[in-house]
């Protein structure tokens, strides 16, 4: 038999129980985000706590504190103080491959990467705002968008703003955007208008969405620098309406870029 055709069920399996507990963590996340908007949580940071404390179990009467332990109270914690950090060439390896297929695999894959936001960047670019949208059809994943936001403003680079745009135009399109956008830290808020603004200085500086730059009085007199300017000007009015498009569904008001 050729070795190409036998099955590494060991492998398989380890990929099923991996897409079983990531399916198992975005549901258990998923009911903690209906559990706290019921009770009406007053802040951000206690509706973030319920979410990020889902996988703790409550305790049961029968639990008393001077009995033995058998298991650790917080598991996850536990089990990641155990686990060994990746080396650098894993990491590289993550990096490399990345090329995931659902939200669970992105999520999975997305935890598992090591590298600095640099490295993270770099995926978002590469996946690009398409494959985004195809991935978090439902919504994105808790915490991810203003991580995603954050990561933008931080990174973005000269040259890579129709990318940036393309990546925001993509995530704007995912279920539960507006949900995701008020559920935003400060901090978060902040990195946002942060990169809207570096995103708007370079579709026409300071000017507002409604005006175009003028047009040189001794360009008028030849047609070529008229033409050009004319197609200059309206690549810029298109670049600056999908901006302002953008940040109406990320709620910046103009007034704050």
């Amino acid at each position: 038999m050729d070795r190409s055709e036998i099955i590494d069920f060991l492998a398989l399996e380890k990929e099923l129980q991996a897409a079983v507990e990531a399916d198992k963590k975005y549901q258990r996340e998923n009911d903690a985000k209906f559990r706290a908007i019921h009770q009406k949580v007053a802040t951000y940071e206690e509706f973030r706590d319920i979410v990020l404390a889902s996988h703790l179990k409550p305790l049961e009467k029968k639990d008393k504190a001077e009995a033995p332990r058998k298991q650790p109270w917080n598991s996850v914690a536990a089990g990641c103080k155990e686990k060994t950090g990746p080396t650098p060439e894993m990491e590289q390896a993550l990096l490399s491959d990345f090329q995931p297929r659902t939200a669970s695999e992105f999520m999975r894959d997305w935890r598992r990467c090591g590298g600095g936001p640099l490295e993270k960047y770099g995926l978002l670019l590469r996946l690009g705002g398409d494959v985004l949208q195809g991935l978090f059809r439902a919504e994105v994943a808790f915490g991810l968008l203003g991580e995603f936001l954050v990561l933008l403003s931080q990174c973005l680079q000269p040259g890579d703003e129709a990318a940036a745009t393309g990546l925001l135009e993509g995530l704007s399109k995912t279920g539960r955007f507006g949900l995701n956008v008020s559920l935003l830290s400060q901090a978060e808020q902040e990195a946002c208008k942060s990169l809207f603004h570096r995103l708007w200085d370079t579709v026409g500086g300071p000017c507002p969405p409604n005006q175009t730059p003028s047009v040189n009085s001794e360009d008028q007199n030849q047609p070529s620098c008229l033409s050009k300017a004319s197609e200059t000007q309206q690549c810029e009015a298109e670049a600056a309406g999908r901006l302002k498009y953008l940040m109406e569904k990320f709620g910046i008001c103009e007034t704050e870029s």
